[in-house]
């Protein structure tokens, strides 16, 4: 029987749903490029909703299932639209796992094409509310990944569905479990150090999207946003206003913005408060396989050596 955090398409549908399900899924036969199960080799399918959670997952699940995330790399997954090749996908997954925080607002239209069982990955983890005045203010900061303690949180939930799914992996599962978040907190350790001789006044994180509060948290920085999250995508003139008086008056050397928005704000600030540009930061999505951040673990260690060399003063 699925576990309470685990939500299960079937039963939470009925048997409408799985009508329309079936019949999207024959709607969309001739659409996208999901594979079919025999084309699979009879493996499981459990889609991710955007790259980073697909890492983690394959980093569990070894051989013993096919992983894929249903949007790409580079992809901005805030306002993401569903293809109809992602739908034919889901129809065919087994089990589809999100990251929950109202970080997927296209989510819940999106499983209800799938008949497949779903599992919230942040669950459990203790959030960190939006600050300030928007719509957003108050609710649970989504980027919850960007903490490598709340990483091993995920990694845990993510155990949790594979174990369900697919029962005889259970100890290769929880043995790859364990060894991953063993990579995960040494790497957390290795970011704290590159941080730890920066001086207090240097200690200030500014950014396009509030998406680092987790990790400022955990490296003892001063956040400091254009707006929330990247539904917006652009700076008001208040908060580009209030951000250019931050840094100003802080002396920020270097200043941040993430690889999937335009930066055309952030440079403004830099340019009015007399700092810079520091370079770009990942948190939604991973680079290719050939790119900079292949992986979770590699997103944090750039991320964190970009920050260190920015606010150190050596990015030109």
């Amino acid at each position: 029987m699925p576990q309470p955090w685990i939500r299960s398409g079937r039963g939470r549908r009925g048997a409408l749903a799985l009508l329309a399900a079936a019949a999207a899924a024959l709607v969309l036969a001739g659409c996208g490029n999901g594979p079919t199960r025999g084309e699979r080799g009879l493996k499981p399918l459990v889609l991710t909703t955007f790259t980073v959670l697909a890492d983690m997952t394959r980093q569990v699940a070894g051989d013993r299932v096919e992983v894929a995330s249903i949007t790409r790399p580079g992809t901005e997954i805030h306002g993401y639209e569903p293809t109809p090749g992602d739908l034919k996908r889901a129809a065919g997954a087994d089990l589809v796992l999100e990251n929950g925080l109202d970080l997927e607002r296209w989510f819940e239209q999106f499983i209800d094409r799938a008949e497949a069982d779903r599992a919230t990955l942040s669950d459990g983890v203790t959030t960190i509310p939006i600050r300030g005045a928007s719509e957003y203010a108050g609710k649970p900061n989504p980027h919850a990944w960007m903490s490598t303690a709340n990483a091993e949180i995920y990694i845990d939930n993510i155990r949790k569905a594979l174990t369900e799914l697919d029962p005889e992996g259970r100890d290769e599962y929880a043995r790859r479990a364990v060894d991953y978040k063993s990579r995960i907190r040494k790497v957390g350790e290795e970011v704290r150090r590159d941080l730890a001789d920066l001086p207090r006044a240097q200690r200030a994180l500014v950014t396009c999207e509030g998406a680092f509060s987790y990790l400022a948290r955990d490296l003892d920085l001063e956040e400091r946003y254009l707006w929330p999250v990247n539904a917006d995508q652009q700076g008001t003139p208040r908060q580009v206003a209030d951000l250019i008086t931050f840094v100003r008056d802080r002396e920020v050397p270097a200043i941040f913005c993430e690889t999937t928005v335009s930066d055309k704000s952030q440079r403004q600030v830099a340019r009015e408060a007399g700092s810079r540009l520091g370079g770009n930061l990942y948190v939604d999505s991973l680079s290719k396989p050939d790119g900079p951040v292949p992986s979770y673990l590699d997103l944090l260690r750039v991320d964190v050596e970009t920050i260190a060399r920015g606010l150190k003063g050596d990015a030109r």
